[in-house]
C-alpha cells in the first residue's frame, strides 16, 4: 500500500497580521493512487492510502450486525475478486451525511444499486438497533493488523465520534462490482474509506503440485516440506476437491515408503484469533489425516497430526502475499519427533484461498 500520510500534515496553520487563521494546504494524492472510475471522490477530498490486490476476498456489511463480529459472521457478505482499497481524507465544514448523499447519487448516476446503508448513531448498523460507537464501524473495515494504518493510527480510531455505511452492487457481464463506503468522523477530521470489489474468476494453475519423489528428497534432506495444495473454503475445514492432486502424490510417498511415519503439522496467517486459528487448524488436520486413510488405505498409525496456528510465520502477515505463504501445511517425518517445532495438538492445510 502507498504510504499513508498523516492528516494533521494536510493543513498548515498560517500567521496573517498576528492572526492565528487555519488555511488548509493540501499536498497531492499519495504516489501510485488514484479514484477508483466506477466510483470516484467527494470534490475537496484527498488520498492518504492506497492498496489494490489481484485477487482476495473481503467481508462487506449487508445487513445489521453485532457489535461482537465486527468483521465475519451474520450482517457479513464475503466476496472475492480484485480489490482497490482507498482512504481519503474529507474537507473541513463537509458532514458524512453530506458525502453519503453525493456517493448515493454518484453510484446511481453508473447503474449501481444500494444493498445496504446504516450509521452508528441511530442504531441502524447493529442488530439491538441500539445507537453504539462509531468505533464499531471502523472496526468492520477489517482486522487492524492486517488493513494499513490510516495517518499512523488504526483505522478504527478515525471513527470515534460516529459513522454511516453505503454498500452497493453494480452487475456486469463479466461480474458484479461491490462498492462500500465507509465513512468516519473524529476530533481529527472526516474520513472515508472506500472499498471496490470487482468479482471473477481466480487465476488457476498458479499452484504446482509437488511430486511424491520431491516430497520424498525434502523429507529425507530436512525432514519437513511445505504444501500448498490442499484447500480448503474460507473459515472451513472440509477439504475442497481441488485438493486431490496433492492428496495423491503423498499418498503414492507413503505406498512406496511402507516405514514411513509422517505428521501433518498446520500453520494459519495471522487473521483471527490465536484460539480460533489453532481450534480451525487442528480440525483441518484431522480431515487431511481422515482423508488419506479412508480415501487411500493408509494405515492410521503412521500418520499423527499437529498444529501450530499462526505462531510460526515464514514471511510477513502485512502483504497478502506473505500471508499465502503463511497458509501451509507441512508434511514431517515422524519418527525424527519434535512435531511442530514444539507447537500443539492439531494441524491445518490452509491455502491461499483459505481462510
Amino acid at each position: 500500500m502507498a504510504s499513508a500520510k498523516g492528516i494533521g500534515s494536510i493543513a498548515v496553520l498560517l500567521i496573517i497580521g498576528g492572526l492565528g487563521i487555519a488555511l488548509p494546504v493540501r499536498a497531492a494524492d499519495v504516489e501510485g493512487s488514484s479514484d477508483h472510475p466506477l466510483v470516484g471522490r467527494y470534490d475537496g477530498s484527498e488520498i492518504v492510502g492506497y492498496k489494490t490486490t489481484e485477487f482476495d476476498e473481503a467481508n462487506l456489511v449487508e445487513a445489521p450486525f453485532s457489535p461482537t463480529s465486527t468483521n465475519g459472521g451474520t450482517g457479513f457478505k464475503t466476496v472475492e475478486g480484485h480489490i482497490t482499497l482507498i482512504y481519503y481524507t474529507l474537507p473541513q465544514g463537509r458532514s458524512t451525511l453530506e458525502v453519503l448523499r453525493n456517493y448515493e447519487e454518484g453510484l446511481k448516476a453508473k447503474g449501481f444499486s444500494e444493498v445496504f446503508t446504516c450509521a452508528t448513531k441511530n442504531g441502524s448498523c447493529f442488530e439491538s438497533g441500539q445507537p453504539e460507537g462509531g468505533y464499531l464501524l471502523g472496526q468492520a473495515v477489517g482486522d487492524p493488523l492486517t488493513v494499513p494504518k490510516l495517518a499512523d493510527d488504526y483505522v478504527q480510531n478515525w471513527f470515534q465520534e460516529g459513522g454511516r455505511y453505503l454498500l452497493a452492487r453494480l452487475d456486469r457481464q463479466e461480474g458484479a462490482v461491490y462498492a462500500a463506503l465507509y465513512l468516519g468522523e473524529s476530533s481529527s477530521g472526516n474520513v472515508a474509506v472506500v472499498r471496490v470489489v470487482e468479482t471473477k474468476e481466480m487465476e488457476t494453475g498458479k499452484i504446482r503440485v509437488v511430486t511424491a519423489k520431491e516430497i520424498g528428497t525434502a523429507l529425507s534432506d530436512t525432514g519437513k516440506i511445505a504444501v500448498y495444495g490442499i484447500l480448503f473454503d474460507f473459515d472451513k475445514d472440509v477439504i475442497k476437491p481441488e485438493s486431490k492432486p496433492a492428496l495423491d502424490e503423498i499418498a503414492q510417498l507413503l505406498t512406496s515408503e511402507p516405514d514411513l511415519k509422517l505428521r501433518v503439522v498446520g500453520h494459519t496467517d495471522s487473521q483471527g484469533g490465536a484460539d480460533y486459528n489453532l481450534d480451525l487448524s487442528r480440525r483441518r488436520a484431522a480431515n487431511v489425516v481422515a482423508a488419506l486413510v479412508s480415501q487411500y488405505g493408509i494405515a492410521a498409525d503412521r500418520l499423527a497430526s499437529d498444529g501450530a496456528g499462526m505462531t510460526q510465520p515464514v514471511a510477513s502477515n502485512d502483504t497478502e502475499e506473505g500471508r499465502a505463504k503463511n497458509r501451509r501445511v507441512e508434511l514431517q517425518r515422524d519418527d525424527l519427533g519434535g512435531g511442530a517445532s514444539g507447537g500443539s495438538g492439531g494441524a491445518a492445510a490452509k491455502s491461499s484461498n483459505a481462510g
